[in-house]
């Protein structure tokens, strides 16, 4: 079943790069805080490269200054992959780069994608969300092939 607004964020662990690989459990990312968490396909993809990530780095103070504390991409990589990203797109280190490298966490929240038809395994739907005190309050789950509703512009004009 797909998460849906009001729903809680399922408890799990991703991992992030700082230091070596640390471990970082959605109950504790998400409690007290409001969050944006946005997920793409795979780092160093095309839309995810060209678009995605690149409009929240470029909307971040925007985001936040409508009382978003937190604001994570999440893809279904691992930590050394998300870091490398990060920096290729020079993402500040305001953006948390989340790897959720077993999709354990994309499939807890009913939005994985079966992408092995393009040697991809298992990768999260790309979609974006915002977190209040670890409930979904605003939830957007782009359609096969589309870029709208998750789009850092999207995202902003609905805070």
């Amino acid at each position: 079943m797909t998460i849906a607004i009001g729903d809680r964020i399922p408890s799990a662990t991703l991992n992030f790069l700082k230091d070596g690989v640390q471990a970082i459990r959605t109950d504790d990312l998400f409690a007290g805080k409001t969050v944006v968490l946005f997920a793409v396909p795979g780092a160093f993809t095309p839309t995810c490269s060209a678009k995605h990530l690149p409009g929240y780095v470029a909307k971040l103070d925007a985001i936040k200054a409508k009382g978003i504390d937190t604001v994570a991409c999440m893809a279904v990589n691992d930590a050394f992959v998300m870091e490398a990203w990060a920096k290729s797109q020079n993402a500040p280190e305001e953006i948390l780069m989340l790897a959720d490298g077993n999709a354990a966490f994309s499939k807890s929240l009913g939005l994985e994608m079966d992408a092995t038809a393009f040697g991809m395994g298992m990768r999260s739907k790309r979609f974006a969300l915002v977190a209040k005190d670890g409930v979904v309050t605003h939830l957007f789950v782009e359609a096969p092939g589309e870029f709208k509703v998750s789009a850092a512009e999207h995202v902003l004009e609905n805070l």
